[in-house]
């Protein structure tokens, strides 16, 4: 079956955007947010900055595609893991495995760098981070239903600056993995995934029980 022409343009389009975000991507993790710029990107990928800007406006739109398209990309992975009955240590670790790959890493680092001094890339990121959130608030509301909305809330806030910080301390920008901090690691997290008393709901690592 021939496929209509408006088809074909609409998919050498997607394609063709798909080829710019690996560029940029590429860009971003082998040289830094510094190189990331609307003239780098034509130029790598052969083509004059009008046409790039068809896809991308400006450097904040191309930004916050990378961004949403590694948000897309990770809770893809994620789903089939957020909807299931496995252990809350299960789900931290497949997060912790995530923080194994460099070029993650290396893009998160760098798109928190460029954050600090771009305000339209800091809107990318906390658009980012509340999905991300949104995404924990359903694993506990999941997994215990009688949770006040604030506990869940704020937990949710906090299981997210853990993990996210954890990416820092181990991939070797300010320290490395270490098996017995993330034993500890996994044991807080998975306790904020399932407050169970008032003790747990103030968020004390010495009263936090591991499940």
């Amino acid at each position: 079956m021939t496929q209509p022409r408006g088809a074909a343009r609409t998919t050498k389009g997607t394609q063709r955007r798909s080829d710019l975000l690996d560029i940029a991507e590429r860009i971003l993790t082998e040289s830094g947010h510094g190189e990331l710029t609307m003239r780098a990107v034509a130029s790598a990928a052969e083509i004059r900055l009008g046409h790039l800007q068809y896809y991308f406006p400006n450097r904040g739109d191309l930004v916050t595609a990378v961004l949403n398209r590694s948000l897309e990309q990770s809770l893809q992975r994620l789903t089939p893991l957020l909807t299931s009955n496995q252990p809350a240590a299960d789900l931290i670790r497949t997060l912790l495995a995530e923080q194994d790959d460099p070029r993650l890493v290396r893009i998160y680092t760098e798109v928190w760098a460029l954050a600090a001094r771009d305000e339209p890339t800091a809107d990318a990121v906390r658009g980012f981070y509340r999905t991300y959130q949104e995404q924990v608030m359903h694993v506990i509301r999941t997994r215990n239903p009688e949770v006040p909305e604030d506990v869940c809330r704020t937990n949710a806030r906090l299981f997210t600056m853990l993990i996210e910080g954890a990416a820092l301390f181990r991939s070797g920008i300010a320290d490395h993995a270490d098996p017995a901090t993330d034993k500890a690691l996994i044991a807080t997290a998975a306790a904020l995934l399932a407050p169970q008393t008032a003790a747990t709901q103030s968020l004390d690592p010495s009263q936090l029980r591991p499940m």
